[in-house]
């Protein structure tokens, strides 16, 4: 893998830019890692283990962050690699101001710490397919050993929200080399855990963590997380350590293998691409495509798929699934992923209506969208005229035209054909169903009841011909 995107001192250096640059590696399924170049998480959404508990939803943020401290004992000095800022606008440790260099690494964020002469990498990334997070130390260029103390942040909420640590704690119990979490009675358990070193548990709050961008956004920007522990390790010149965060009990503890398979995965997705020979910019969209791919597998269709409108919050949607669907699969060479969104989406047809939105709790799709199904019509266009595949057209011709018979003897929200002109009109009071979709409280911003032209123009496309 090429080194795309690299940030040097006058960035990681400076608290303000290295917090306002952001990394995300995600995991198929909904899951995901986020935070920022400085270490500090700056949103909500921030963290090393954001599970999916049902795929594609239910993220809930498991482990916060994980706090590395360092000795090397050829200088005897010690140093602190993690950033945080606090709820009174204190940030602390400065970690980030012994960042030498971070890159992108295909798309594995990495970073290099400077410690005297020694040269200290962290690499983080997800296992695919599994909420499974692995973060490696890997001690290069180095004197002599280095040891290492790790502090996991944990927690247990859902990923829109914050926690406070008032009144409850972890259940935490040993486990190998690290811990098992049970948060609370039936929560589902998780667990941190290394391929070297000891564990000694703890169990203790660390209050007030400040998420400057949700200040930002006029909300709720105090946190707290719950420190399970203590991992102590040393590394001799050329080792690695390994830590998994993870809800898989079994899972690999070989942290260069996990990254092997993951770095293979990679070059797999740009070989099919068909775009291996093309700048780095463009091989780096075929990976940043994939991030948004997810799995939804119901009862009847264990390999569903579908897309993830966006990162951080938001989750699979029809409007968004369809109109992305092309770039995402078609142009990246992936046209068996752009199959299973389309039969996925079939399942969930409702009185002719794809779904607006699968809501993150896992609750009944919304249906209250107008342009989606019409764009779904779009979407299945384009795959086939990228692949010739007319044995899904004809698989999906019933549900199509029953699609076309509900718009036209009308379904939710007033949508139904004008048989005076044949346009398609929609919308009723408190409702938006175009992609202009605001909506504060009960006020809807931009409401366009009626006809609107880009709803017809898509209705027109998806009319039979003759």
């Amino acid at each position: 893998m090429n080194n795309f995107l690299t940030f040097s001192r006058e960035t990681t250096g400076d608290f303000d830019i290295a917090a306002g640059r952001e990394w995300l590696v995600t995991n198929g399924i909904g899951g995901f890692a986020s935070g920022t170049i400085s270490g500090a998480n700056t949103r909500r959404y921030h963290g090393l283990l954001v599970a999916a508990l049902h795929p594609p939803a239910e993220r809930t943020v498991l482990v916060g962050a994980i706090h590395v401290r360092a000795r090397y004992e050829a200088t005897g000095r010690s140093f602190e690699l993690a950033c945080a800022e606090w709820s009174d606008g204190t940030v602390a440790p400065h970690g980030y101001r012994l960042i030498e260099t971070f890159w992108l690494d295909g798309a594995t964020p990495c970073w290099s710490y400077a410690l005297d002469d020694a040269r200290l990498e962290q690499r983080i990334w997800m296992a695919h397919g599994q909420n499974t997070t692995y973060l490696t130390l890997t001690l290069r260029n180095a004197s002599g050993p280095m040891s290492l103390e790790l502090t996991p942040l944990c927690a247990y909420r859902d990923f829109h929200s914050q926690a406070r640590g008032e009144g409850w704690s972890l259940g935490v119990t040993p486990f190998d080399i690290g811990a098992r979490v049970d948060a609370f009675p039936g929560a589902t358990p998780y667990w941190v855990r290394a391929d070297r070193g000891d564990f000694q548990l703890g169990g203790a709050w660390y209050w007030n963590f400040k998420h400057r961008v949700e200040a930002q956004r006029g909300l709720d920007d105090r946190d707290d997380l719950y420190a399970i522990g203590t991992l102590r390790a040393t590394l001799q010149p050329g080792e690695t350590l390994t830590v998994v965060a993870t809800t898989d009990e079994n899972a690999s503890l070989g942290g260069p293998s996990a990254l092997a398979a993951e770095q293979a995965r990679q070059a797999e997705l740009i070989a099919q691409s068909g775009l291996k020979d093309t700048p780095d910019a463009i091989r780096q969209l075929v990976l940043a495509a994939d991030q948004f791919i997810v799995a939804r597998p119901t009862a009847d269709d264990p390999d569903g798929c579908s897309v993830i409108a966006g990162y951080h919050w938001f989750g699979d949607w029809g409007r968004d699934t369809m109109i992305a669907l092309p770039g995402l699969t078609l142009s990246t060479g992936r046209p068996e992923i752009a199959a299973k969104i389309i039969r996925t989406f079939a399942r969930f047809v409702d009185q002719g209506m794809l779904p607006n939105r699968f809501p993150d709790a896992g609750e009944t799709p919304e249906y209250n969208t107008v342009d989606a199904t019409l764009w779904y019509f779009e979407a299945i266009r384009a795959y086939v005229a990228a692949t010739d595949d007319f044995d899904l057209a004809r698989e999906l011709l019933p549900v199509l035209a029953d699609v076309v018979d509900w718009h036209v003897r009308g379904t939710r929200y007033g949508i139904h054909m004008d048989e005076r002109d044949g346009l398609l009109a929609a919308g009723e009071p408190g409702v938006q169903l175009t992609w202009m979709d605001a909506k504060v409280g009960d006020w809807v911003v931009t409401p366009r009841i009626g006809k609107p032209v880009e709803i017809n123009a898509l209705w027109i496309n998806a009319l039979p011909s003759t």
